[in-house]
């Protein structure tokens, strides 16, 4: 199994722009359309040239982003968990 650990937290507008064809693939996998505003989160998957990308307003909690990870052979750090489930529950 695959670590990942969180990149940052981004609005859409204030995306790196290197991650802007990761997070447009995602958003067609889930055939959603991506606000300015929408929060995204980045993770780097340990040991792979890989990121996986969290739509944020998708999920309505951290098992629902833990489950999604498992799928793909993937587990949040310690740290990347806390901060995301901070995130969600509280949306700051």
């Amino acid at each position: 199994m695959f670590i990942a650990s969180l990149v940052g937290i981004f609005k859409y507008r204030e995306l790196p722009e290197k991650y802007g064809p990761f997070v447009q693939y995602k958003a067609s996998l889930e055939d959603k359309t991506i606000g300015e505003d929408d929060e995204i989160a980045i993770l780097n998957i340990s040991g792979t040239q890989s990121h996986h990308v969290l739509l944020l307003n998708s999920y309505k909690s951290i098992n629902e982003m833990i489950e999604e990870l498992k799928e793909a052979d993937a587990k949040l750090n310690y740290s990347s968990k806390k901060i995301l489930e901070e995130h969600i529950t509280t949306g700051e």
